[in-house]
């Protein structure tokens, strides 16, 4: 069954919503964004959250002696990285576990001629980051000129037949609409959703619960 992590939590409502519904991860953001949560917040929230769910804290770029501190003090499951980090970023955040991200251009992938050209050059750069000591590869949206989230889907289709060694984690504007045929067409260890379950930037209980069903219900 495809895992679930709903990122960006801000709030004890919110903590509240996962606590009943129990995605298998959620998300702290630490980095500049709408989202981004203080060290005494995400300590405020974590307190309040269901043991069984698992915490990853998101950074971008940020000194790795400080993101290992605090996730030391928060007791961090697990470390996700948005920037440039490199290998040598990540085996300093030993012994966290570890996941890397890497963008796609909503733009470019939709606007692609050459489909098995931008099926060989994503399949590569995933295949470099692959070799870091990471658990989890994400794959999560841009939009040129825009940071953090950006709600929009970049085209599945340029992950077609994607083969990795490491687990696969599928993000960028997936929403209860559209989690479904996400997950029939790239088939993901998890997907990663944020602005998909708000309401006028706030996390939204009932949209939540859809989309965690739909996701369970899928074999």
């Amino acid at each position: 069954m495809t895992k679930v992590k709903i990122c960006g939590l801000t709030r004890k409502e919110d903590i509240g919503y996962v606590n009943e519904l129990l995605p298998d991860y959620v998300g702290f953001v630490f980095a500049k964004s709408k989202r981004q949560v203080s060290l005494d917040k995400a300590k405020e929230l974590i307190n309040l959250l269901d043991k069984n769910i698992q915490t990853v804290g998101v950074f971008v770029d940020e000194d790795a002696d400080k993101v290992k501190n605090t996730a030391e003090y928060l007791k961090l499951d697990i470390i996700q990285l948005h920037g440039r980090e490199d290998g040598n970023y990540v085996k300093k955040l030993y012994p966290f576990k570890t996941w890397k991200c890497m963008s796609i251009d909503v733009a470019d992938s939709l606007s692609c001629k050459d489909l098995s050209k931008q099926v060989k050059f994503h399949q590569e750069n995933l295949d470099n980051l692959s070799k870091y000591e990471v658990e989890a590869l994400l794959v999560d949206s841009s939009v040129k000129g825009t940071k953090g989230g950006t709600g929009m889907s970049f085209n599945w289709d340029v992950l077609n037949d994607l083969v990795l060694s490491k687990k696969f984690i599928l993000a960028g504007g997936l929403n209860c609409e559209n989690i479904e045929k996400a997950i029939e067409k790239v088939k993901p260890y998890a997907v990663d959703i944020s602005s998909g379950v708000e309401e006028n930037g706030i996390k939204n209980y009932n949209k939540m619960r859809s989309l965690i069903e739909k996701v369970r219900k899928i074999i």
